[in-house]
C-alpha cells in the first residue's frame, strides 16, 4: 500500500470521529510514519503512540505547549494485516486507541471496550 494511501485511511478514520469529540480536541497533530524509533520504545508490534498531556490533565499552566502528537506507523500495521478490509479496521481501531488517550483514557480501558 502507498504512503498515500495509508494516509487516506488515517484520514478517513480521523473523520469518523464524532463531531461533539472532534470540536474538544485540542492542539493535537497526527502524523504517519513508516516505523517506530527502536530506540524510543521497547515495545514490539506498536502501532500508533500518543505524545502529550491529556485533557484530563492540562490545568492553567497549559499555554504556549507544542502539540500533542499521535503518530499512527505503516510498516507494523502493513504486516500485522491479510487483506485491505484487515488494514482498514486495524488503523480505525489504532487511530480511536490514539486519540482516546488524548482525552485521558488508559489502555486498560481501552481494552475492556475493545479498542486494544
Amino acid at each position: 500500500m502507498s504512503r498515500d494511501a495509508f494516509e487516506e485511511l488515517v484520514s478517513d478514520a480521523l473523520d469518523r470521529i464524532p463531531p461533539e469529540l472532534a470540536r474538544v480536541m485540542d492542539n493535537v497533530a497526527v502524523f504517519v510514519e513508516d516505523e517506530p524509533d527502536p530506540s524510543a520504545t521497547d515495545e514490539a508490534g506498536l502501532l500508533g503512540l500518543y505524545e502529550g498531556t491529556p485533557l484530563t490533565e492540562r490545568g492553567e499552566w497549559y499555554a504556549g505547549v507544542l502539540p500533542d502528537r499521535i503518530t499512527i506507523y505503516k510498516g507494523p500495521i502493513l504486516r500485522m494485516c491479510d487483506s485491505q478490509e484487515e488494514v482498514v479496521e486495524e488503523v480505525a481501531t489504532t487511530v480511536v486507541h490514539e486519540v482516546a488517550h488524548h482525552f485521558g483514557i488508559e489502555d486498560e480501558r481501552l481494552h475492556e471496550l475493545g479498542w486494544g
